[in-house]
Parts: C-alpha cells; sequence; structure tokens
C-alpha cells in the first residue's frame, strides 16, 4: 500500500507529482474526516470522471452532427444540381439505379467515414499521443519494449485496407446494378407480367443479390478483423510489458506503482488504438464511395454557357439552322462516330407551322433536340433572330420553347401542380383556362378531387390520352411562342388521338409550331413539311406539292393509306 504524502508535493505537469498530490488529498481527508470519508471521496472522483468523459463524448458528437450532415446535404445538393445541368447523352451510356445508389447509400457510406474519420483525427490521436507521453516519462525502456508489435500491425492493417478498399468498390457497384434492376422491373412490371417472365425475372434478381451477398460478407469479415487483431497484438505487447517490467522491478530498476501504473495506461490506451483503426477501415470504404461519386461530378457538361450570353426573352423573326451537322461518338473505345445531321439548312419563319416526317432514323427528334440545346451541332450553327443559339443564355432560350413529346412526363403529384410545374404564382382560374384549351377540363372534373387528385407514378392513374393532355395543358399554361410536338398523337387510340389533336390544333394557334409526325394525315395544313431521311432534307414543301413528286413522301403517305 502506497502511504500518502505528509507534506504537499510541489505541483508541476507530469504524472509522479500529480500522483503524489493525489495521495497527499487523500491522506488529508483520511487523517481529518476517516478512511470512509476518503473512500467516498475516491469513488466520487471516479464517477465525476466517467460522467465528464461521456458528457464531453456525447457534446462532441452534438457537435459534429450538423457538421457530418452538412457535408452529406451539400454533396446531395451539388450532385443533383449536376444530375439536371448534365447532357442528355451522359444518361444514355448510365444505369438509372445505379445513379440513384450513388447519390443515396454511397453518400451514407461517406457521411460514417466522414464522422469516424473527424472522431479519429480529433481524440483518439490526442488520447493516443497523451498516453504514449506518460508511458515515455514512466519508463523508457519498457515503452520501447511494446513498440516492438507496431510494424506488425501496421503492415497487416495497410494488407487489410487495400483489400477492403477493393472489396468495397466491388460491392457500391454491384448494389447500383441491384438497383438498376429494381428500377427497370417497377417500370417494366407490366410486360414482366405480360410474357409470364415472373420467374424469370426473380431468378436473375437473385443471382445478382447473391453475388452482392457474398462481396458484403467478405467486406464484413475484412472489417471486423480490425477488433480482434488489434486486441490481440495489444495483449501481446501487454504480456511483454509484465515480463519485462517484472524483471526491472525484481532488480529494484524500476517501481512496483509505476509498473502498475504503466500497464494500466497501456490497457487505456487499447481503446483509442482501435477506435483509430476501426476508423481507417471505414475511411477505405469513403473513399470508395467518393470515388464513385466524384465520378458524376466530374463528367464534363458538355452544353456550356459561354460567358456573358445574351439575353432574349421574346421571339420575333425566324428560326435558321445553317449547314448543322451532327453526330454521336460511339463510346466503346474505338471513339467512331456515328452521323445523325448532315447539312441542314432551315428557316422556320414565326407564326409558321413546320412539319418534319421521315422514317425511322430520320434524325427528327435529334433536329429539334438541336434547338433547346439538348444536344449542340458539331458544326455549322442554330439561329433565333439573327443570334447564335450559342450566344444566348440557355435558360432564356428553353423559356421560349414548349415541348409536348410522345413519351409524356408526369410527375407523382396532383393535377393541378402537373399543370403549373415550375411556374410561381399561377392562378387556380390560369390552370382551369390551360385544361380547356388542352380539352383535359371535362375529364379532370369528373375525378373524385378535380384538379387536386393525385394521378399516382408517371400518371398511372390516368389513360394515355388522358396524360398526353395534361402534357398540353402544362404547355399551353406555359404559354412559349415556340412549340415542338414530338410525335404527340402516335400512341394513342383513335377517339383519344382525336381530343389530343384538337388540343394541339388550339395550342399552335398564333405560335410558330414544329412538329414531327408519324401520322401523315395530322400535318397536312402545315405550311411547310420537311422530308428527312438518313440524316439528310430530300424533299420539302407543302403537301400536295411533295404528295406530286412522287417520291419518299408519296411512299410514305401510301403506306399509311394501305394500313
Amino acid at each position: 500500500m502506497v502511504e500518502p504524502v505528509k507534506v504537499a508535493p510541489p505541483l508541476s505537469f507530469n504524472p509522479k507529482s500529480i500522483i503524489d498530490n493525489f495521495y497527499y488529498i487523500v491522506g488529508v481527508f483520511r487523517d481529518e474526516r476517516g478512511a470512509v470519508f476518503a473512500l467516498g471521496f475516491v469513488s466520487g472522483l471516479f464517477v465525476l470522471f466517467s460522467f465528464l468523459g461521456n458528457l464531453f463524448r456525447y457534446l462532441g458528437m452534438f457537435f459534429l452532427a450538423p457538421i457530418r450532415n452538412g457535408i452529406i446535404r451539400d454533396m446531395r445538393n451539388d450532385i443533383y444540381h449536376h444530375l439536371l445541368i448534365l447532357p442528355l447523352s451522359y444518361y444514355s451510356e448510365q444505369r438509372k439505379g445505379d445513379i440513384m445508389s450513388r447519390i443515396t447509400s454511397d453518400l451514407n457510406e461517406i457521411e460514417w467515414s466522414v464522422v469516424s474519420t473527424l472522431q479519429m483525427i480529433i481524440k483518439d490521436p490526442i488520447n493516443v499521443i497523451v498516453y504514449l507521453t506518460v508511458l515515455v516519462i514512466i519508463s523508457p525502456k519498457l515503452m520501447l519494449i511494446s513498440l516492438i508489435t507496431f510494424p506488425i500491425s501496421g503492415f497487416l492493417i495497410t494488407k487489410i485496407g487495400k483489400s477492403l478498399k477493393r472489396n468495397s468498390e466491388k460491392g457500391q457497384r454491384q448494389l447500383g446494378v441491384l438497383v438498376s434492376v429494381i428500377e427497370e422491373s417497377l417500370s417494366g412490371l407490366r410486360i414482366i407480367k405480360a410474357f409470364n417472365v415472373i420467374n424469370f425475372a426473380h431468378k436473375r434478381f437473385k443471382e445478382l443479390n447473391h453475388v452482392l451477398y457474398k462481396l458484403m460478407v467478405k467486406i464484413y469479415r475484412r472489417r471486423d478483423l480490425a477488433a480482434p487483431l488489434t486486441e490481440t497484438l495489444a495483449v501481446i505487447a501487454l504480456v511483454a510489458i509484465i515480463w519485462f517490467g517484472g524483471q526491472l522491478v525484481l532488480t529494484k530498476k524500476l517501481t512496483p506503482d509505476s509498473m502498475i501504473l504503466f500497464v494500466v495506461i497501456f490497457a487505456r490506451m487499447i481503446p483509442p488504438a482501435q477506435s483509430f483503426i476501426n476508423a481507417f477501415y471505414n475511411l477505405q470504404r469513403g473513399i470508395s464511395a467518393a470515388r464513385r461519386v466524384n465520378e458524376i461530378l466530374d463528367a464534363q457538361e458538355v452544353i456550356i454557357e459561354k460567358e456573358n450570353p445574351v439575353a432574349i426573352k421574346d421571339f420575333t423573326k425566324e428560326i435558321e439552322y445553317r449547314n448543322v451537322n451532327f453526330n454521336y461518338i460511339i463510346d466503346d473505345g474505338t471513339n467512331k462516330h456515328f452521323e445523325v445531321l448532315k447539312n441542314i439548312n432551315l428557316i422556320i419563319p414565326k407564326g409558321k407551322i413546320i412539319a418534319v416526317v421521315g422514317p425511322s432514323g430520320a434524325g427528327k427528334s435529334t433536329l429539334v433536340d438541336l434547338l433547346p440545346r439538348f444536344y449542340d451541332c458539331i458544326s455549322g450553327e442554330i439561329f433565333i433572330d439573327s443570334i447564335p443559339v450559342k450566344d444566348l443564355v440557355i435558360s432564356d432560350v428553353r423559356g421560349l420553347i414548349g415541348i409536348v413529346s410522345q413519351d409524356t412526363v408526369l410527375f407523382n403529384d396532383s393535377i393541378y401542380n402537373n399543370i403549373s410545374f415550375g411556374m410561381t404564382n399561377i392562378k387556380e382560374e390560369d390552370v382551369i383556362a390551360a385544361a380547356k384549351v388542352a380539352n383535359a377540363h371535362e375529364f379532370i372534373i369528373k375525378m373524385e378531387n378535380g384538379y387536386h387528385s393525385n394521378i399516382g407514378d408517371r400518371g398511372a392513374n390516368l389513360s394515355g390520352g388522358q396524360r398526353q393532355r395534361i402534357s398540353i395543358a402544362r404547355a399551353v399554361l406555359k404559354n412559349p411562342p415556340v412549340m415542338i410536338l414530338d410525335e404527340a398523337t402516335s400512341a394513342l387510340d383513335t377517339e383519344s388521338e382525336r381530343y389530343v389533336q384538337e388540343a394541339l390544333t388550339n395550342l399552335m394557334k398564333n405560335r410558330t409550331s414544329i412538329v414531327i409526325a408519324h401520322r401523315l394525315s395530322t400535318i397536312q395544313h402545315a405550311d411547310e413539311i420537311i422530308v428527312m431521311n438518313k440524316g439528310e432534307i430530300v424533299e420539302r414543301g407543302n403537301h400536295t406539292e411533295l404528295f406530286n413528286l412522287n417520291g419518299l413522301y408519296t411512299r410514305l403517305v401510301n403506306l399509311q393509306s394501305f394500313k
């Protein structure tokens, strides 16, 4: 038993001084107030320090919470904004499910790695350094002995960490594939049921899920090896310390209390060391996730707005395509180009209806997609009122254009919010007026909640014709001077087509319209019909002129008449 110090020793910042002063205070309490009080004092100190340790640990996590969530919030905002401005060509090469996986599970992985790394940087190294300093002060020889396991630990931890990072990246990529399959299955559920391939789809999913299962098992086994490995090596070091330290005590080169203190402090150093290693492993997984997230953030914005672009708020004269060429790059490592448009020259005066027809793959949709800069032409130029579109503010250009396509895009929201999508300060009477122009008002008011009825995912609660009329109402409410109608009636039945065609006729009044038509009977009233084939304009004129040419247009009309 250590006898209390009779005289208060000088207080300094070293372990011996602190211990001697502690013994002195305990001795004073024992002599003046009794052993029970002294015991209570020591017990109270233990509770106090334990409480303070847990309090400061909680406060650390408390103040860390906005940092960890703020980082992920900002990253998620940046990714979503980047996804919105990336060109459409980017998505033709990516799985939607994989992108969803990166913005959800990969970001969660980064969050946990950031938290553990911040804890590691702030708390654990300080604890380890303090403990090491105290151990060196107590006995440099024992400290040197305890270091013999460090190189072995470092080597094993590095090897496991590399394996963990490699397998984590594979696991996150496989999870992206799995989410893609789920997304595709939900979108194509009607086809899966219709072709009676539920068992086939389930089998494919189970196989992919099993691959992910094996990867995750491997990842967790690697990660969970950290704690037992660290503890085993620490125990080996501890045994070595006790062995050599015991010999130092027996030879009176080290006092017993210093030996006990050394062992206690070394044991206290093990938990922060384990935490440090766990954080290192989490960081490896976070690095893999960050690499996948950065692939999105680093993707090039092909459609770039020039510095000091020209603002344009109205369309007054004409749209001109001048010597426009466009091709796709085939992403197979060969850098081959697939030519889509060749030397397109076209003038669209304000207020005119221009129809674009031709066989599939002729380049019709690409022609109109160049106008709102979904893509940029490879050579040549497109002008709006004699100003190149590349010199204009992109949002202004798109603000002049309304689009109604064959693939109707609606959101899981009310009819009212779908019609007024993206527009603020819209009055309900304006929404109703737009719906009437689109021949949609009658079926809307028959629904249970009228304009506030939810239409389901992608408008699943509506028929094809009803979805299309909601889309037209949205375009009417936007009231753009230029309309692009991309085969807006090709997927509809005869009755729905009649309603939609009437709505389209109303929509095109007093507007410049570019109409891509599949059913040629719907565009005979157009001011000019452009006939395309293999990326080129091969014929142009009105219906009568083109029919009398007895060329491609005539053949297309005869094919549909035969049907």
